[in-house]
């Protein structure tokens, strides 16, 4: 079973969103501004659980990486990349999102059924969603 400690989730959400964004631990470390090689040698301590990161150097790779704080702390992986999403959508779908989501928890008849027209080939797809009145 995987380890689940906050500091086992954050490395791994940590090496995930250095390699999403294409950077080395030595190319992090340098773009916080701890050079190259004691930089390269703390992003490697994150990423293997030796050292524990502060609050500040936290949002400054957020920052780095473009992705959300909580990104870096999501419990799992769907989790993160509902947050990843969701820090990608405008502040209009963000509102939006939020009421959905409640609503699609509550109701796993509607989840399911969603879930379904979006597992549809396109062109099927696209008729269902203009049999609901929605425009693609």
């Amino acid at each position: 079973m995987p380890e689940t400690s906050p500091r086992a989730l954050f490395a791994a959400r940590l090496a995930q969103a250095r390699q999403l964004r294409g950077l080395s631990q030595r190319a992090l470390g340098d773009r916080m501004g701890l050079g190259k090689e004691k930089g390269s040698s703390r992003i490697n301590r994150y990423e293997h659980q030796v050292t524990a990161i502060g609050f500040d150097n936290l949002g400054v790779l957020a920052q780095i990486l473009d992705v959300p704080v909580s990104y870096l702390l999501a419990t799992d992986a769907p989790m993160a990349d509902a947050i990843l999403a969701l820090s990608q959508a405008d502040e209009g779908q963000r509102d939006t999102l939020a009421t959905l989501i409640p609503a699609l928890v509550q109701d796993p008849a509607l989840l399911s059924s969603l879930k379904a027209l979006l597992q549809q080939p396109k062109q099927e797809q696209a008729e269902s969603m203009k049999a609901l009145g929605v425009k693609t």
